[in-house]
Order: C-alpha cells, then structure tokens, then sequence
C-alpha cells in the first residue's frame, strides 16, 4: 500500500462510517476506481477501530454512564430499573448476532462477498429500504422508549452489514425507523450498538491486515496507525455533522447517494472500468 492510499481510504473511511451509506462498500468502489485494488476486509475493519473511538470520544459522558449503571446494577435492584441500565443491555444483546455471524462466516466476508456486482445491488436496495423506513416509520418514540426487541431487531440489521454496500449505521437506523422510532434516537443508538462489535472485529483483523499472503493490499504497521487515526479525526467531525441534520432533515439525501452510486458502479461494471 502506498501512503497516498492509505490516506484517501482513511477519508473515505471516516467520511463514510456513520453516513447510512456503506463505509466498506465506498473503500472497495473507490480502492479499486482509483487504484485498481482491492483495500481487503482488514484495512477496512482496523481503520474503523479509528472511527469507533471517535464515537467513544464524543460519547464518552454517555459511555461512561451506562457502563457505572450496568456494573452498579448488578448489585442494586432499584438501579435496574431505570432506562440507562436497559439501554446497557440493549447495547450488549444486539451486539451479540454481528460478532457470531462475523466469527462464522469470516472467510466469505474477506472474499466472495466483497464482489463490486454486490456492493451495487446492496448500495440500491438498502438504500431503497431506507427511504421506505423513512416513508412509512412512524418515528414517535424517543430514547426513553427503546425496548429489548429494539436492541435485538438492531442487532440483527446491524449483521447485515458484513456485506460491504449493505452499511452498519444504514442498517440500523432502517431498523429503528421502522420500528416506530424517531430519527435523532435511532441514530444515537446506532452508534452506540456499533462500539462493541466494530473493536471486536478491527481487533480480530490485526491478525490479517499485516499478512503479505492475505486479500487486498497490505499497508506497513505506520500506514496503518495514520490511516486509523485519520479515519477517526474525519468520523469524528461526521458524528457532529449527522447529529444535527438528522434533527431537521430525512434521510432521502443518502437514500439517493446510494442509488446514484450504485448505478454508476453496474455501469462501470458493464463497460470494464471497473474489475468485479
């Protein structure tokens, strides 16, 4: 990898991450547009380690919380009953269906799985989803109302976005759309779902991200600590960003994104500008 590589993918990574419109799927259309390769699953996942501490940084208040609630909880009956020791569990269940499925089915994420003929179809359905959520959700129930089927429901769109094209944060929120929340809470709660199983996955991917017989490039140990910090500063502007829009504005500006891009790709494809 060289270092013009490594940072244009940090970017795109950290401009990507918690937009719902598929950070893996724009590394692997922009890795492979403008340097003919495949950045590989690993350099995806490790970079999002950078993201997921931006989320942790601004979050960190909340963060904190909850993890004093969950723990002080586990001793004190009347602590179990307020809404931030839910929201914990909520956060650890639907954390659980990402890191099985991630576990399981690594291999096929790292190959088959990253065609660009699939990014294209789950960038246009997703995101046609999406704008069907944002449609029809009724969106009237705020972060005091979550319930453990939203955490599970979540958690398991959220699996969905082994995919590269399918988005981690455009899975979520298409779920939690749908399941009657409002946009603000659903996007939070978004973020918050993704910690656990976004470190889990970059630290699984260590492994791999160094090997010079493994899938994609493979960035120096320098390029790679760049790339995530990069990735993390970019994400981190992204979360303020999203936060505020989604407070005003629906979320049709990524649905369209989405299919542009996704078409644009089938055309690429179709006229070998592109390499599946």
């Amino acid at each position: 990898m060289t270092w013009l590589q490594a940072v244009v993918l940090a970017v795109v990574q950290g401009l990507t991450e918690f937009l719902p419109v598929s950070s893996s799927g724009h590394l692997r259309i922009v890795s492979q547009l403008l340097f003919d390769t495949d950045a590989g699953a690993s350099f995806t996942a490790v970079t999002q380690i950078g993201t997921e501490l931006a989320v942790v940084i601004y979050f960190f208040g909340d963060i904190v919380r909850l993890i004093g609630t969950w723990f002080r909880g586990m001793v004190n009956a009347e602590i179990r009953r307020t809404q931030d020791y839910r929201l914990a569990w909520y956060v650890i269940v639907g954390s659980i269906p990402i890191g099985i499925l991630g576990f399981f089915f690594q291999d096929l994420i790292r190959g088959a799985l990253r065609s660009l003929w699939i990014t294209a179809t789950t960038l246009i359905v997703f995101g046609l989803l999406l704008g069907l959520a944002e449609r029809y959700g009724p969106q009237l129930r705020k972060q005091a109302e979550l319930r453990l089927s939203d955490g599970v429901l979540m958690g398991l769109a959220q699996s969905l976005a082994l995919v590269p094209g399918v988005s981690r944060s455009g899975g979520t929120i298409t779920a939690g759309l749908t399941l009657g929340l409002d946009r603000p809470t659903a996007v939070r709660f978004s973020f918050l779902l993704a910690i656990p199983a976004v470190f889990a996955a970059g630290l699984l991917e260590l492994g791999h991200v160094f090997n010079p017989e493994g899938p994609g490039v493979q960035p120096s140990p320098p390029q790679m600590l760049v790339a995530t910090i990069l990735a993390g500063a970019v994400g981190y502007a992204c979360i303020a960003w999203l936060l505020r829009y989604v407070e005003k504005h629906s979320v049709y500006l990524f649905v369209w994104w989405r299919v542009i891009v996704g078409v644009a790709v089938y055309a690429l494809l179709t006229f070998g500008v592109l390499q599946a």
